[in-house]
């Protein structure tokens, strides 16, 4: 009986002694990355742009070639359209799409991108020529960008009549019926 009431008490003193396992610090790039574009838009909200763009970019340096890219690009293009560089903006807002085609988002900052360095007129003949279907909706968006929504809104239509099963059709038909409005309550 002695024996059985040692093990027993060596047992509950090794449960209730609080001992665990030391923690071990992982480094973890992606993890790292989201918490410098968090602190990218930090810096956005406080209108300190260089800092974001900064730490932006050490986000994708961190993270590269992965969808969460794109949204770091994109903030970067943000960022420089916050302070009047659209040219600046270009190169991001152009490789956040290339890296995640299917957030509209990225179309129509790239589209107000392109009305603001006055490459719109340029690009829509560019993109007219296309028959990728996602270049359809940067095309629509540039015709609603420059003035004419009826003709944005016909081809944004036809896209999502021809794919209605990508994840980005939903917010273009969003988008119709936003511009739809504008143009009924003018």
């Amino acid at each position: 009986m002695p024996q059985f009431l040692v093990i027993t008490l060596l047992f509950l003193s090794l449960f209730t002694s609080g001992y665990r396992k030391p923690d071990v610090y992982v480094i973890d790039a992606t993890k790292n990355a989201y918490l410098h574009n968090n602190m990218g838009l930090r810096y956005m909200n406080e209108r300190l742009y260089y800092a974001a763009i900064q730490e932006f970019k050490i986000a994708i340096s961190l993270n590269p070639d992965t969808q969460a890219t794109a949204v770091y690009y994109n903030n970067i293009g943000d960022a420089y359209m916050a302070i009047g560089y659209p040219d600046l903006a270009r190169k991001p807002y152009e490789d956040a799409i290339k890296q995640y085609s299917l957030n509209f988002q990225y179309y129509q900052d790239l589209a107000k991108c392109y009305k603001a360095l006055g490459l719109a007129n340029a690009k829509i003949k560019e993109y007219s020529k296309d028959t990728n279907a996602l270049n359809k909706v940067l095309l629509g968006l540039l015709y609603v960008e420059n003035g004419d929504l009826k003709r944005g809104i016909i081809i944004l239509d036809e896209f999502t009549m021809s794919e209605p099963h990508l994840l980005i059709t939903g917010a273009v038909k969003q988008y119709i019926k936003e511009t739809v409005k504008k143009i009924n309550s003018l």
